[in-house]
């Protein structure tokens, strides 16, 4: 289903309007007020969801039409051949795009949709087979967060019986795809490789992972076709009250508060439609900051509006599973974790060149990126498709109109984050050192080494 708010029926019920309190923000002078946006079916789409229903599109001046797309390539390509103005995107998308890894064009991104979200599920089966590897607290609870080398001792047994241990993601420049294979490799995992000749990402793999569309997941899972998968929600606590997997990990405790993803449009759109640019950054921060107010009040009425078919369209149930502060592993085991959807808080809706560094190093790790490539290089890319210069003038538009104030934003960053040290494996990331970053690794490409043929030399 496709929503849309038109520009003739608002114009003629413009009294009917709300305000945008406090104040009423004047309109930009905005190059094209007409706009089309996909998204993918995910509770993290809920910036765009939110915009649309409480009018932040419509304070701006502009008429949006939201519409759910098939896979996350249709949605690029369709941005790309300006059947779409904008998107959700996976945060590998534009950097992947602009490089020219699998699609060629110039994406960029001035705004970051939410931090969180992930998680990893595996099968009842492997979860039986995982737990005699895993300690058990007081409570009789397995201990968390459970690392790669509980589900290493199943890898091999399958492996022994001739069998693969094939493990679904939602696409290969996808936050699920590096959160999956960090996940593994700290655990002594091998994931697998890309090369330019060889794109499966399967090259002396021990895992063998592939993409699965999110809502295809659990039925993937229940059919036995893949043993575990990760995702983002609700696609983990679908398999939960489906009684069909068990979620072992939160990308949460893989990477604490790591940036999900981003709201895309072509560099040309953006130099075409600057003001436009700004607009859409604007009501978009407005959402994410509806989303977390008052210690994220507001959920249970974005879990009501996420529900409906024209969104997610999961049941509301599932979708405040973990959208309201809580997420279930093992069914009746029910944890606290408040940051599991981020999407204002901790500057989560900046566009950080270290966030884009990340993701390229990712890239590079496992040979999507082929050859080495030098630090200026992770800098010049990050600067060419995060673009933090469209999202402060947005934040500075929001206080000008009595919106939002100046503690809100990080107006003082340079765009990089101070190094964080918050991974499951206790590996140090400083995006102003990418190259040094990937030596710290076992598993994984570095220095000058490139994957040929079916071994890593160099």
């Amino acid at each position: 289903m496709t929503l849309v708010k038109g520009a003739a029926a608002l114009l003629g019920a413009a009294s009917l309007l709300p305000l945008a309190s406090p104040a009423v923000a004047e309109f930009h002078d905005v190059e094209k007020d007409e706009l089309k946006f996909g998204f993918i079916k995910l509770t993290d789409m809920a910036p765009l969801a939110i915009a649309y229903e409480k009018g932040f599109f419509e304070d701006e001046g502009l008429f949006v039409t939201l519409e759910p797309q098939a896979n996350w390539k249709v949605l690029l390509d369709r941005v790309i051949d300006g059947q779409l103005d904008g998107a959700h995107m996976l945060a590998g998308q534009p950097l992947a795009a602009t490089i020219g890894y699998g699609t060629q064009a110039h994406i960029i991104t001035p705004f970051s949709m939410d931090l969180n979200g992930n998680g990893i599920t595996v099968s009842n089966e492997v979860w039986a087979e995982m737990k005699k590897h895993i300690p058990t607290g007081a409570d009789g609870k397995p201990v968390h967060p459970i690392p790669a080398s509980a589900l290493k001792p199943v890898i091999d047994k399958y492996k022994a019986e001739g069998k693969p241990f094939n493990m679904g993601m939602v696409f290969p420049v996808s936050t699920h795809n590096y959160e999956l294979r960090y996940w593994l490799a700290a655990g002594g995992v091998k994931p697998g490789y890309y090369s330019p000749e060889n794109v499966t990402g399967q090259i002396d793999a021990d895992a063998l992972l592939s993409v699965t569309p999110p809502p295809q997941m659990p039925a993937t899972l229940e059919a036995g076709t893949i043993y575990g998968y990760c995702v983002g929600e609700p696609w983990n606590q679908a398999a939960v009250f489906k009684g069909i997997g068990v979620p072992v990990i939160t990308d949460y405790e893989i990477w604490k508060n790591n940036p999900e993803k981003v709201f895309g449009i072509t560099a040309a759109f953006a130099q075409e439609n600057p003001q436009t640019a700004i607009a859409v950054t604007k009501a978009l921060i407005r959402a994410a900051m509806w989303l977390d107010e008052n210690d994220n009040a507001n959920r249970a009425e974005a879990v009501e509006i996420l529900s409906r078919p024209e969104y997610v369209g999961a049941d509301a149930e599932v979708i405040a599973a973990s959208m309201t502060g809580t997420f279930e592993y093992e069914k009746g085991d029910v944890r606290e974790i408040p940051d599991f959807n981020v999407f204002f808080r901790h500057h989560a809706t900046y566009p950080y060149y270290s966030d884009a560094v990340w993701y390229l190093t990712q890239m590079r790790r496992w040979g999507q990126i082929a050859e080495a490539k030098a630090d200026g290089w992770y800098d010049e890319t990050a600067k060419s498709v995060y673009r933090p210069d469209i999202y402060l003038e947005a934040a500075k538009s929001l206080i000008d109109d009595g919106l939002a104030s100046e503690a809100d934003f990080d107006f003082a960053t340079d765009g990089y984050k101070a190094p964080q040290s918050e991974f499951i494996d206790g590996i140090t990331y400083d995006g102003r050192a990418p190259n040094a970053y990937l030596e710290q690794f076992p598993i994984g490409l570095k220095g000058e080494q490139k994957v040929v043929g079916s071994n890593v030399e160099g």
